[in-house]
């Protein structure tokens, strides 16, 4: 019962702080927009962005995980979707179709993110968070599910009816 109450207790004060909504903020970092300014993740709070962190636009898993994304890459234009891309190691072209834009530390926004290994994907809902991460390709649809599954799409939506 003690138990229960704390859990009420902490629940109220986090939700009367507005601090219910952040579960797991994904850290800043900056990239070059096209017009040679730096942009922010805090610019884009309201769109959701897929993060790749790899070793180099060469690397297998890169190449795989960007073929998952061109799959649903109508879907993700609907959405609103920014698709970032921090190479670690070895710069260079992105062959697809999807507009990626480039970390400007990639080094730093890998250690923001705890990446240890060669991989890693991460979705930043609308509202800031790492909704979803993984160190292995994750399928297209999973992506969508995720966006389309966020605290912000389905409180949006419950406002809706």
């Amino acid at each position: 019962m003690r138990r229960l109450t704390a859990s009420i207790l902490l629940f109220v004060l986090f939700s009367s702080a507005g601090l219910a909504n952040v579960v797991r903020g994904a850290p800043e970092f900056t990239w070059l927009s096209s017009g040679a300014r730096g942009q922010t993740l805090k610019s884009v709070r309201g769109q959701p962005v897929v993060l790749i962190v790899a070793q180099s636009p060469a690397q297998r898993i890169f190449r795989a995980q960007v073929g998952q994304l061109q799959k649903v890459y109508q879907l993700l234009g609907n959405e609103k979707a920014l698709a970032v891309a921090a190479f670690t190691q070895q710069p260079g072209l992105i062959k697809s179709n999807i507009p990626f834009v480039l970390a400007a530390n990639p080094p730093a926004v890998a250690g923001a993110y705890g990446v240890n290994g060669p991989f890693a994907i991460f979705i930043i809902g609308k509202d800031g968070n790492i909704d979803a991460l993984s160190d292995r390709v994750m399928s297209g649809q999973r992506i969508l599910d995720v966006m389309n599954n966020s605290f912000v799409v389905q409180r949006d939506n419950r406002k809706s009816e």
